[in-house]
């Protein structure tokens, strides 16, 4: 059975996602097999919120060089999690 661990790998620091904290909802880099379930079950779990709304999207993997050879990075799922009014922040975003 998967943990809440196991779902949510990091959350994403970036400005933009700095900025989606005052409106609570916040960016995490999840599980390429998770679902907007066990998103929601994962976040409640971790850090004891009420979870609104869970949106999902795939992040296709960027095209980078390196002197004449060239790669990609690694392809990754993120999830927008909003919270509802009334529930808590999230602590680990509010200390940027």
């Amino acid at each position: 059975m998967k943990t809440g661990y196991d779902v949510i790998l990091r959350p994403i620091i970036t400005e933009n996602s700095m900025d989606m904290a005052a409106d609570k909802k916040y960016a995490f880099k999840v599980a390429l097999d998770a679902n907007k379930t066990e998103v929601r079950k994962a976040v409640e779990e971790i850090f004891g919120v009420d979870v609104a709304k869970v949106n999902i999207m795939n992040v296709s993997g960027k095209r980078k060089r390196l002197g004449r050879t060239f790669g990609t990075t690694s392809s990754y799922k993120k999830a927008i999690v909003t919270l509802t009014p009334d529930s808590k922040e999230i602590e680990l975003f509010q200390d940027m």
